[in-house]
């Protein structure tokens, strides 16, 4: 894996090398006949990509998960692994994910910390 993360890392700096050579691709979403165009298009694009990528990844670990429960075999945990790596390398290399990502960073920080100030005033009520 090791000789291979160098040349991966190359490849996608020469796509972004020559993405802006080249210019803009010229991005379209054709939503019920209504074209979106432009920054527009492209944002629409990259969500409902990044929507769409979650979603599989999300079923595809849930399936591992109900495989690893129904029959407990190592080859299916290994499957279930595997499901749960693919999940976090998309999430670490897809740039589509983090308009999705984003929101949920703030609703799991906001919950933590509700959850924080919950434990802190239970541990000074007095008895």
């Amino acid at each position: 894996m090791k000789k291979y993360a160098p040349l991966l890392l190359l490849f996608l700096f020469i796509m972004v090398a020559w993405e802006a050579m080249v210019g803009p691709s010229g991005v379209s979403v054709n939503i019920d006949g209504d074209e979106l165009g432009g920054p527009v298009g492209a944002l629409v694009g990259v969500l409902f990509a990044g929507g769409g990528l979650l979603i599989a990844g999300i079923v595809m670990l849930f399936v591992g998960v109900l495989l690893a429960l129904l029959f407990a075999g190592l080859g299916v945990l290994a499957v279930g692994g595997l499901a749960l790596g693919a999940l976090v390398l998309a999430l670490m290399v897809s740039p589509l994910l983090l308009p999705l990502a984003i929101p949920l960073a703030i609703v799991w920080y906001l919950a933590s910390r509700a959850r924080k100030q919950r434990a802190v005033h239970e541990a000074v009520k007095p008895l």
